[in-house]
């Protein structure tokens, strides 16, 4: 299934304003009926919150907008592999469908790591698409790093 890469570049752009706050450049949007729901880029540092990454703060948002927990109708789309903890409200909010940019190996759940969705213990596991707007999403990352050594 092909989607249009507007979402994604919307996720790239909430990662770039991440990014410009001194924030680890990471950038989700939520998108249900075609259109985006909820948007934000990491803020555990503005907010002295380390779950505050971009993946739970687009859950929380579209959840509360919809009024359920569940969001078995939206489609989430991450610059970056999501870690453990994001994978595992992905898989409780019962997203459907998971885009993500630049694969995480050291930190990513999903393909890498623990590979949270394919576990047993898993209640619910979206389809996942990778690799959208990988190259953006790697350079923004190196990029943010860089700077930073």
């Amino acid at each position: 299934m092909m989607k249009s890469p507007s979402f994604m570049d919307e996720a790239l752009a909430q990662a770039e304003a991440a990014a410009a706050r001194g924030e680890v450049p990471v950038g989700a949007v939520i998108v249900r009926d075609g259109e985006i729901i909820a948007a934000a880029g990491n803020r555990t540092l503005a907010d002295n919150d380390p779950t505050a990454h971009a993946e739970i703060l687009v859950i929380r948002e579209a959840a509360e907008k919809l009024a359920s927990q569940r969001l078995g109708d939206c489609d989430l789309y991450v610059s970056l592999e999501p870690c453990a903890m994001c994978a595992a409200a992905i898989s409780f909010a019962r997203i459907r469908r998971l885009y993500f940019g630049a694969a995480d190996p050291k930190g990513g759940a999903v393909e890498h790591g623990p590979r949270f969705f394919a576990q047993a213990t898993c209640h619910h596991a979206p389809e996942v698409y990778s690799g959208i707007g990988e190259s953006r999403a790697v350079d923004l990352l190196k990029g943010f790093f860089r700077d930073r050594r």
